[in-house]
């Protein structure tokens, strides 16, 4: 018989019981696979929409493989949404951020108009209207939600300046309430704006140019309601 293992012997068996391996933590690199996937999506959705976009497109874009697309979202659809829901997300910060500093009516109204126009104008803000108005048929709700975060979310900044410009008796919108005058402001600065631009989509439009949009929406709107 061999002799038992003495507890020095480097073979011998231990009775220690060793706690299960944790659960790994989400790490950077977890991380870092969802927001590459979220931006190959936003590149090829916005470029090409959502019909014409393929899951080979995305995940080449992204530099990642299919099934790590999949294991994130499990749709075409669900990630298109994700896309657009960020890009709202995105634009109602820019949106938000777009300071008014105590002016003269008309500047006041000019420098809205200029902040506005570089957003709307952008060749991302124009990617996405492009997108979202060719897909509203597909994606009601969504196309409900980038009006209700875009073009109404910045109609509600322009109504709060105009609230305190009424305030001060600058203005009279006994006419037409403020509401729709603050529709009115924002429809005069994007209109002709944006329909040149989307169906230019390789012109760029300078300063100057910027400028002559700003002045003639605001010159226009303090001509309809502002009070001598």
């Amino acid at each position: 018989m061999s002799a038992p293992l003495r507890k020095t012997d480097p073979a011998a068996p231990t009775r220690r019981r060793t706690a299960p391996p944790a659960e790994p933590a989400p790490s950077a690199a977890v991380d870092d696979k969802a927001a590459a996937v979220l931006a190959g999506a936003r590149s090829v959705f916005l470029a090409r929409g959502f019909s014409a976009a393929t899951t080979d497109m995305i995940q080449k874009t992204a530099g990642v493989s299919k099934a790590t697309v999949y294991a994130r979202y499990a749709t075409k659809e669900a990630l298109f949404i994700a896309v657009i829901e960020a890009e709202c997300e995105r634009f109602l910060g820019t949106v938000r951020a777009t300071a008014i500093r105590p002016r003269k009516l008309r500047d006041s109204l000019e420098a809205m108009a200029q902040a506005y126009l570089r957003v709307v104008l952008s060749p991302a803000g124009l990617a996405l209207y492009r997108t979202v108005v060719g897909e509203a048929p597909r994606f009601p709700a969504l196309a409900r939600e980038f009006y209700l975060v875009g073009p109404h979310g910045f109609n509600a900044i322009v109504e709060r300046y105009l609230v305190q410009a009424a305030d001060r008796g600058e203005v009279d919108f006994s006419s037409v309430g403020l509401e729709m005058a603050a529709v009115h402001f924002v429809n005069l600065v994007r209109g002709e704006a944006q329909m040149q631009c989307l169906t230019h989509p390789d012109a760029v439009p300078a300063q100057a140019q910027y400028e002559h949009w700003a002045t003639a929406a605001a010159t226009t709107f303090v001509r309809a309601f502002g009070k001598a």
